[in-house]
């Protein structure tokens, strides 16, 4: 019998286990994103379009500071699934208790970099000037309260590792209706500004993570959570350092070629700010597909490759990218001829609409490539092979695509030229992640010696 809050997803029909990880984790990522398009949409609707703009030149600064921390503790999620599929149930415990050390140190270190040194990285971002106060306003109380934004990501990745995916969903859609209600309630009741929003945010992630504390603190699993026994063990450490490093580094290099670009949006004026905003709350529908499958394919692959199955790792690495890559296409479609109503739904400003459609128009189609390279990432990270999708990342999302904005933009500063650098890099990605897919024996490796999993079904 399996343990309490796990999923031992070394048994099962390969499609069915797969699936009953992936919904839970899509189900989460929808009342995620649901809970930010309506964050933006109140910001838009009950202030103005320069409040929707400074929320959206943040979003890029927010994910570049803490995406490092988030890229390493998928590190100790990796570490945590090979453990369980192999049964050290030892080392999954010390690998827990390490890596939510780490969540409570990075916490406080994002929170005091995130303080002091907003409004010097929001002007040498090129933020526009009369949306510079309620940006750094904005981003300010956002950070005040990251620390438990982090441990949130940190348990739900504790909990998904594991093999369990529907207690985050339950916590998340709590998180996400609290959310909103005190999104209302700041915003369009008391009429407290910007900040306000981003008030909600941290209040409602500072709430979700409890429920989470007490799940793994319950006595007699396998992940029991206990204060006297948080300490960093060395080896631990290590093992995320080798999964969780080049996974952090990648996203660090992603965040900041995003960066990069939302810089060169902020040249075009704070209507292309609030546009391009309203866009990127649009393509994250596109990412429910995405983040769910790769998510479950690191937890299927590192679990199955702890205890040596092979086979069950090839075909749930077929089914995953494929039905991943055709969900995200289908949305690519809705969102291509919904453009007009759903930009609007943000802000009726005509101009914000026609560039934010035409953003629309430019990558919604190349959505299934998106879903392809995260998917492989997906699967070399579960594989212990985390820095293949870093490299690849860091040359392609990152080099190549500030070297061709940077050349595009001397050429011709016209915006549409921004836009096309993302499925560019899309499909020059998903290129090369499909060569070494195809020609290397990324299956093998592993360094858990093969065992019999002790956990039952």
């Amino acid at each position: 019998m399996a343990a309490t809050g796990t999923v031992n997803m070394t048994r099962g029909e390969v499609h069915k286990v797969l699936l009953k990880f992936a919904f839970p984790v899509f189900l989460s990522q929808l009342f995620q994103q649901f809970y930010n398009i309506i964050d933006s949409l109140i910001v838009g609707n009950f202030i103005d379009d320069k409040a929707l703009a400074a929320v959206s030149s943040s979003g890029n600064l927010i994910f570049l500071l803490i995406s490092f921390f988030m890229g390493t503790s998928m590190g100790a999620s990796v570490a945590i699934s090979k453990y369980f599929g192999a049964g050290e149930t030892d080392k999954v415990s010390r690998a827990i208790h390490t890596n939510v050390c780490l969540g409570l140190i990075s916490g406080t270190i994002l929170t005091v970099i995130g303080v002091l040194f907003t409004p010097t990285i929001l002007r040498w971002m090129n933020t526009p000037e009369n949306i510079l106060p309620l940006s750094i306003e904005y981003f300010r109380y956002y950070f005040i309260g990251v620390i438990a934004i982090v441990m949130y990501n940190i348990c739900k990745g504790i909990m998904t590792a594991l093999g369990d995916s529907k207690r985050p969903l339950y916590y998340l859609i709590f998180s996400s209706l609290l959310n909103v209600a005190l999104d209302l309630l700041f915003v369009a009741v008391f009429d407290w500004g910007v900040w306000s929003a981003a008030l909600a945010t941290t209040i409602s992630q500072a709430i979700s993570v409890i429920p989470c504390l007490f799940h793994l603190a319950r006595k007699g699993t396998v992940y029991q959570l206990r204060l006297r026994s948080l300490k960093i063990s060395r080896d631990m450490l290590d093992d995320i350092i080798k999964y969780g490093l080049p996974s952090g580094v990648q996203n660090s290099v992603i965040a900041l070629a995003n960066v990069m670009v939302q810089s060169n949006i902020n040249t075009f004026g704070d209507t292309a700010v609030a546009a391009c905003g309203a866009y990127s709350k649009i393509e994250g529908f596109a990412f429910l597909p995405i983040t769910c499958f790769s998510m479950a394919l690191t937890t299927f692959v590192g679990q199955n490759l702890g205890a040596g199955e092979y086979d069950r790792v090839k075909k749930a690495s077929r089914f995953g990218i494929i039905t991943s890559m055709l969900m995200a296409e289908i949305i690519g479609v809705i969102i291509f001829f919904g453009a007009p109503l759903f930009i609007a739904a943000f802000n009726r400003n005509p101009d914000v609409v026609a560039i934010g459609v035409r953003q629309c128009h430019i990558q919604a189609f190349f959505f299934c490539l998106l879903a392809f390279s995260h998917c492989v990432a997906g699967i070399c990270r579960g594989a212990g092979k985390a820095f293949v999708p870093m490299a690849i990342m860091l040359a392609v999302w990152c080099v190549y695509r500030i070297a061709y904005i940077t050349f595009a933009m001397k050429i011709n500063h016209d915006i549409m030229l921004l836009f096309i650098a993302y499925p560019l890099t899309w499909t020059i990605s998903s290129a090369l992640f499909l060569a070494y897919y195809k020609k290397t024996d990324w299956i093998h490796g592993f360094d858990t010696k093969p065992k019999v999993a002790q956990h039952g079904a």
